[in-house]
């Protein structure tokens, strides 16, 4: 593997440029954000990730409704002396607060990743300051807004009854298995190599080669790191339905 330090200094660009380049070649979006600034960067990937989910909305309510219908089910499972008219208030809840929640978890999601990513590069020698860490974590969530189009663009050509969870959209082996004879940590493990994840995984190997001047190599370990940890309570979550 080759060392990102011989990377040269792109030209400037504004901000709309990074959201393309982020795509296909993410080392020069990385080379000028070196300095870590990441809010503008932040809020664009917020209000956009918004505006998409309310104009997609349609196209994606099958599949929350399929996770929600999975969750109700679980829960009932687990208590049952939930009546029918409760199970149906606890989705109409879960719905409302959908968005909200969504909308939550992008900073949360950045904050954590960036977080994980310092402790990560440290285990690799690589000296990067967390500011820049919560640069990397951001420009690698922007190929998820890809994900939510297609998303959306599968639940409106998919039946309705061929989407029983998230995994039924997504890219990746997970979606050919299935969901109710499946063992839930295998399942977790396996949506966690869908093609946006590895995507997303990729970026931020590369973000920290560029910002860190180290091999790609180091970086990738450790973005596979990252991979492993955030992964952990998804998987403590499968054990205990397992």
């Amino acid at each position: 593997m080759t060392d990102a330090t011989s990377s040269p200094v792109p030209a400037k660009a504004g901000l709309w440029e990074d959201f393309i380049d982020i795509f296909y070649q993410p080392s020069q979006v990385f080379e000028r954000r070196r300095e870590g600034k990441f809010g503008a960067a932040l809020v664009v990937l917020m209000v956009i990730s918004g505006i998409l989910f309310f104009a997609l909305y349609n196209g994606l309510a099958p599949i929350m409704d399929a996770e929600m219908a999975k969750q109700a089910a679980a829960m009932a499972a687990k208590n049952s002396s939930l009546t029918p008219d409760q199970i149906s208030g606890l989705q109409n809840s879960m719905e409302k607060f959908a968005v909200i929640g969504y909308m939550i978890a992008i900073p949360v999601g950045v904050a954590v990743t960036a977080a994980v990513l310092w402790l990560a590069g440290k285990l690799v020698n690589a000296k990067v300051a967390f500011v820049a860490a919560l640069m990397i974590a951001t420009y690698s969530q922007v190929p998820r807004l890809a994900e939510m189009v297609l998303n959306a663009i599968q639940g409106l050509a998919l039946a309705p009854e061929s989407i029983n969870s998230r995994y039924s959209v997504s890219l990746g082996i997970a979606r050919f298995l299935d969901v109710s004879s499946t063992n839930p940590f295998v399942l977790t493990i396996l949506d966690g190599l869908d093609v946006f994840t590895i995507w997303t995984t990729a970026l931020l190997a590369i973000g920290l080669a560029v910002v860190a001047r180290i091999p790609v190599a180091r970086a990738a370990f450790a973005a596979a790191a990252v991979w492993v940890v955030v992964l952990l309570p998804a998987l403590y979550a499968a054990l205990s339905q397992g």
